[in-house]
This record gives structure tokens, C-alpha cells and sequence, in this order.
């Protein structure tokens, strides 16, 4: 087990070491030569799960196509369910499963909403339950309790919510009145973008908007409140962003639509970082030209390692390795979910590598900065903490057991060194599942499409 020097009040890795004991072991498969595959993916888990509370909050039905089904979204729709919307499966014949046909109802309260580990779900459904009439009950599973929530209450609670006093993280429940009546509020997002868009989304339905200032010294994960600011729009809703730090929704209807999800694009990321690991090309299709995903990021980020990126007129995105996998100094506080496979890749690189801005994904499923380090080092790697990043030294590695810490991009992490290193063993690979339930099976095909040749870079 890791224990980081930056452990602080919502680290909860003692729940981590108790939940892992005694799970079972995945062989990481080995690349043997260069790799040649297209890998579709299921849609986006930050879409999907911001689509369905605005389908929630509409004024008409609205249906998803191709959604992503996981845990986390499957966790969303229980939670809005359990709220009084309506949420049914139909035409199951699309490659990933049916679509959400989403039927707006009167709100609810008197229920409670198990969160699980989705950090959308604990953040975003608060303002609903806000909304609803009656008490609701917030909870997660343990290795969740710890998360940041304050900033998302005290500013709930400020706008007049009833919330348990005192109450700065899971478990704690909202008692819903029907309305909130909105106006100006501050809300400090440094932990977490999630706050900013948690309020956001729910704003229309507040008697008088809202006018939101952030007023902490940093914010993580702009992007992501981009794409809650231009979802909202989509849906009719006045919704702008003034200046930076400053985010204005107007009251107002939320109209329903049917709306295509993009392909996860953050999923993307260790499929297309395989590539240069291994050799060859991956290429993830349906590609969107214009998209506020951060995982969009990727097609600037990956040549900063020596991979040549292409996005082809069909939507094709391709990525094929470099003569070498090239050490990178990158400020990733635009795009912290895709630290930990660029932190993985690095580790295979032609010198020492820094990754800087990433210290909110301290606060995550899991301290990420704090598990990296720890099962890289564990494997032979020379990794350095930062308050805000890491250090990656590349030196040789070697297999072992890989620990996840209840984190999905920890896991796919270890998948992809395990891809030049013999005998990684992944503990608790099941906990891909919350975004991408088919990795295993993803990453197996991947693997198998090498050629036969040298593993590695």
C-alpha cells in the first residue's frame, strides 16, 4: 500500500486497503509486437451523466443514443429514478446497448440515493433533491465517504437548502422544499470542477437562476464545466460564462431533445497510448471534429511524446508510435483524468518526465498522484511527488502485483505498462466497470492484434 506525504482530512485509503485484501488477480497482457487495431468505444460517462439530469429537469421527454451503461451512469439513473423520473431502456440493438428514453416527473423526496463511487452522481443529484419535496438521503460506498462535498452544500446551503448541519461529506441528506430560490452565490471549486457544474446544471429550475463566482485560486477541469455550459445551452437555456471565474444561468425551461453521446474520449486514452508503448497504430473511430470532452486533448498531447496524430475527413482518430517515446514537461489542470495514463506512458520514455496542475486528482476516486507513484515505484519505477504533480524517472521495470484503489484510470494505468512489462497482474480489474465495463475485453483485442516482434519502446 502507498501512504502519501499528502494525505490530508478526505483521504480515504485505509477503506482502500481493507477493500482490496483477497481480490483476484488480472494478468495484464503482453504486447508481442506492434500493434494494429481500431477500438470503438461506448459513449461518454460525463455526457451521458450530465444529459440525464437535464433530461431529468426538462420540460419534455428526451431520449439518448448510445449512452454509456456502467456503473456510474447506471448509479444516475437509479438516483434520478429514486427522484421521480422516468427512465426507460429501448432499442437495445446499438452496438453498446439501448438508448435512455427519459420521461420527466414531478420531484420527490423521501428516498435515498446510493452514489456508489461516481463523483457525478454525489455532486450533481444534490441541487435536484434540492428541488424535489421531501427529505433525500445521500450515500456511497466507503472508499467514496471521503470525498470533497463542502464546496457543493455550503453553497446549496447559502442558497437557502435545508442540509444536515455540519455535514461536509457523504453521508448527509437534503431536505428538499419544492424550490430553491437561486440569486448569487460563491462557491470555491479547487477541489473539484464537479461543484461548478453541479449547480449549474440544476439552475434553470431555481426561481431566480443563479450567478455563480468561483473563489478559490485555482480551477481544475475548465473543460468539463464547458461542456455543462454548452449542454444547458442545447437545451434552450440561457446559460453564459461572462468572464472567467464567473458562470450565469437564467430561470427558464429546460427543453427536451434526443441527443447522440459522444464515444468516451477519455476512455480513448490508454487504447491510443498503447500504440506508443508497443509499436504500431491504434485508431478509435467516430471521432467528433468539435467536442468540449477533455479527452480531445489527447490529439495535441500524445505527439508532445513523439506519436504522430491523425484525424481523418470519416472521424477516424489514429495514433502511431515515434522512433521514440520522448520525455514531456506538461501542465495537465485542463485535463487531470488523463494524467494517469500519460504519468504510465512517461514511465517508458527517453528521459525524466514532469506532470504539473494535477493536484485536485488527489481527491478522486482515489489519491491518483499517491497510487501512480506507489505501484510504478512497487515495479521497479523512480517516481516523485509534488504537491501539484509527479516526476517520472524511466528506468527499468519489472512485474508484479498492480493495485487500483477502487480507481478505474489506476487500473487501465497498470494495463498499460503491462503492456511492455511481463508479469503485471492487475488487482480488482472489475473496477473498470465504472466507466467502461468492456476493458478487459477491449484491451485483450488490443493486445492481440501485435504482430509478432519486439514488445516495447
Amino acid at each position: 500500500m502507498f501512504e502519501s506525504k499528502y494525505s490530508g482530512p478526505d483521504d480515504h485509503l485505509a477503506g482502500d486497503r481493507r477493500l482490496i485484501d483477497g481480490e483476484t488477480l488480472w494478468p495484464a497482457p503482453t504486447a508481442t509486437g506492434s500493434l494494429h487495431a481500431r477500438v470503438a468505444l461506448p459513449g461518454s460517462k460525463s455526457l451521458v451523466n450530465r444529459e440525464l439530469v437535464l433530461a431529468a429537469l426538462a420540460s419534455g421527454p428526451s431520449r439518448l443514443r448510445a449512452p454509456l451503461h456502467s456503473r456510474d451512469s447506471q448509479n444516475m439513473v437509479d438516483a434520478l429514478r429514486a427522484l421521480g423520473a422516468s427512465i426507460d431502456e429501448v432499442d437495445a440493438s446499438g452496438e453498446f446497448g439501448a438508448d435512455f428514453l427519459v420521461s420527466p416527473g414531478e420531484l420527490i423526496g423521501s428516498t435515498t440515493v446510493e452514489c456508489g463511487l461516481a463523483g457525478t452522481v454525489m455532486r450533481f443529484v444534490p441541487p435536484v433533491a434540492a428541488l424535489a419535496l421531501g427529505p433525500t438521503t445521500f450515500d456511497a460506498d466507503d472508499a467514496a465517504r471521503g470525498r470533497p462535498m463542502a464546496g457543493v452544500l455550503n453553497a446549496l446551503r447559502e442558497l437557502g437548502v435545508d442540509i444536515d448541519p455540519g455535514a461536509r461529506a457523504l453521508p448527509f441528506t437534503v431536505h428538499g422544499r419544492g424550490s430553491v430560490d437561486g440569486g448569487e452565490i460563491g462557491v470555491d471549486a479547487s477541489a473539484s470542477s464537479q461543484f461548478v457544474s453541479a449547480l449549474l446544471l440544476s439552475a434553470a429550475r431555481f426561481d431566480n437562476g443563479i450567478e455563480l463566482r468561483h473563489t478559490g485560486e485555482k480551477l481544475p477541469s475548465i473543460p468539463h464545466i464547458d461542456m455543462t455550459i454548452a449542454a444547458l445551452r442545447e437545451r434552450g437555456v440561457d446559460a453564459s460564462s461572462p468572464q472567467p471565474g464567473l458562470w450565469r444561468v437564467a430561470p427558464g425551461e429546460i427543453t427536451g431533445r434526443d441527443v447522440a453521446i459522444e464515444p468516451d474520449l477519455s476512455n480513448a486514452a490508454p487504447f491510443l497510448a498503447a500504440a506508443i508503448v508497443a509499436g504500431g497504430s491504434v485508431t478509435v473511430p467516430n471521432w467528433p471534429t468539435e467536442t468540449t470532452q477533455v479527452g480531445a486533448d489527447l490529439a495535441h498531447l500524445l505527439p508532445e511524446f513523439g506519436a504522430r496524430v491523425v484525424h481523418s475527413a470519416g472521424g477516424d482518430l489514429t495514433v502511431t508510435a515515434g522512433d521514440s517515446i520522448r520525455a514531456v514537461d506538461l501542465d495537465l489542470s485542463h485535463a487531470g483524468e488523463l494524467a494517469p495514463t500519460l504519468i504510465a506512458l512517461a514511465a517508458f520514455a527517453d528521459g525524466p518526465s514532469r506532470f504539473r496542475g494535477i493536484g485536485h486528482i488527489r481527491h478522486h476516486e482515489t489519491d491518483r498522484l499517491g497510487a501512480l507513484a506507489a505501484e510504478l515505484t512497487n515495479l521497479g519505477g523512480n517516481v516523485t511527488e509534488h504537491d501539484d504533480g509527479v516526476t517520472v524517472r524511466p528506468q527499468p521495470l519489472h512485474g508484479g502485483a498492480w493495485r487500483t484503489y477502487n480507481d478505474h484510470r489506476t487500473a487501465t494505468a497498470g494495463a498499460l505498462v503491462g503492456i511492455a512489462v511481463p508479469g503485471v497482474e492487475i488487482v480488482d480489474i472489475a473496477t473498470t466497470a465504472k466507466t467502461l465495463p468492456q476493458f478487459p475485453e477491449l484491451w485483450a483485442g488490443l493486445v492481440a492484434s501485435g504482430t509478432m516482434g519486439n514488445p516495447g519502446a
